[in-house]
């Protein structure tokens, strides 16, 4: 299958999902995602943002490979090596930071894990215990943790949820410049619009359960270094899509 994307360059991610349900015990099926389609080219960044519970985790689920029972189709890169990042770090907290990375990417080297945790400055915390690590230590090395599998995609759930401003900042700012050195493809769950501004190639968004594509907005290049008036503009765009959608689901 040779899948294309909008701006004509052949879709590293490709998705197609006709139908997606949710069972409930003493009650019908809930719809969550119906006619979601999307691409995103190698080596971009994608957002997806849609309102509170229409189904973003959900999507990165099936993506993912974590549920299966859907109806539609899904072509992953080539190779189809994954690497996520939950909404909670999820670290074994009987092991060390490296032995976390060394655990989910076996065949990695040791200079290799070495580097990765330099890159994200958590060189001075490899022998450190989850347990010892604030949140956004943690966060950081859950990023690692994916990316040390060396993934064709990279796929990342809220990942700076509940973190202050400033830390916030500071890991999005290290997501973006290891988006642009790595070149991974990459896609983001996030309800966050300026977040999704800073880091996506091109921001996928979403409405009301059940949930499909009612927008695909291409961020300028380079990503991330938008003029502030740019941002905004794209912003304001994004917002009345979101809300037009909420509006027609009421």
């Amino acid at each position: 299958m040779n899948d294309l994307s909008p701006d004509g360059g052949a879709a590293a991610l490709s998705v197609a999902i006709a139908s997606k349900d949710h069972q409930r015990a003493g009650g019908p099926a809930l719809r969550a995602l119906e006619g979601l389609r999307l691409t995103l080219p190698l080596g971009q960044a994608g957002a997806v943002v849609g309102p509170s519970g229409c189904g973003k985790t959900t999507l990165l689920r099936l993506i993912a490979g974590l549920d299966r029972d859907f109806t539609g189709q899904i072509v992953l890169p080539a190779h189809g090596r994954l690497g996520m990042v939950f909404q909670e770090p999820r670290l074994l907290p009987w092991r060390s930071v490296a032995d976390n990375l060394r655990i989910a990417a076996p065949e990695a080297d040791e200079a290799g894990i070495a580097a990765l945790l330099a890159e994200l400055g958590l060189r001075d915390h490899a022998d450190h215990f989850p347990g010892e690590l604030s949140l956004g230590l943690a966060r950081r090395v859950a990023l690692a943790r994916a990316l040390a599998v060396k993934p064709d995609l990279l796929l990342l759930d809220e990942p700076l949820v509940s973190l202050d401003a400033a830390l916030a900042r500071e890991l999005r700012e290290r997501i973006a410049a290891l988006i642009d050195e790595k070149r991974i493809t990459t896609l983001i769950v996030t309800h966050d619009l300026p977040e999704a501004i800073a880091l996506a190639d091109r921001i996928f968004l979403l409405s009301p359960r059940p949930a499909h594509v009612i927008a695909t907005l291409d961020v300028e290049a380079p990503r991330g270094r938008l003029t502030r008036a740019a941002a905004d503009a794209l912003e304001t765009r994004a917002r009345a899509a979101l809300e037009a959608s909420r509006r027609a689901f009421q």
